[in-house]
């Protein structure tokens, strides 16, 4: 099993950790009337972070597809770098939630080496999505794929609402 998937596992875990204590259970931000802006954001990553976890999975992106991923990865840096200018400007985080986005940022650091050095080959290949099965961490990583997705639907669900909220106000 290639590297990258065990440093997506981890950041899946890391993720879902960051969500439930310290979005969910510390800062309650679905029910908070300045997190929209917050909620839409974590609703994108969770989005590609759904990608990333089903496409990588059970697929190779050999060729031309390695900008798929690249593009993902780079939508990823976009969301992050705006999330904590966003978190920053509108609630105090808790130490907690500092410690788990510093190792959030070393894991994605780490994990967008591992899978540029595997775009790398999968380059010069000849295009196309070649299926591959890494047993447990293929089927661990598709129930991340699918929780990803469906909270990616409530966060921006919760963003909508905080933004009608907001406008009737």
């Amino acid at each position: 099993m290639p590297p990258y998937i065990y440093v997506l596992l981890l950041h899946g875990v890391l993720g879902f950790l960051d969500i439930v204590v310290n979005h969910e259970l510390l800062a309650k931000l679905p029910k908070r009337g300045d997190a929209a802006p917050e909620e839409a954001l974590h609703a994108a990553r969770e989005t590609i972070f759904a990608s990333l976890f089903a496409c990588l999975a059970w697929y190779e992106w050999h060729g031309a597809w390695v900008w798929w991923i690249g593009a993902l990865l780079l939508g990823e840096v976009i969301v992050s770098t705006r999330d904590v200018i966003v978190e920053g400007d509108t609630r105090i985080l808790p130490t907690s939630e500092r410690v788990v986005h510093l190792l959030m940022f070393i894991s994605l650091g780490i994990l967008i080496t591992l899978v540029a050095y595997a775009l790398v080959w999968w380059h010069g290949a000849p295009t196309a999505v070649v299926r591959v099965d890494y047993g447990w961490a293929s089927w661990v990583l598709t129930a991340m794929a699918v929780l990803s997705f469906v909270w990616a639907v409530r966060d921006g669900v919760a963003a909508g609402r905080r933004r009608t909220i907001a406008a009737a106000s």
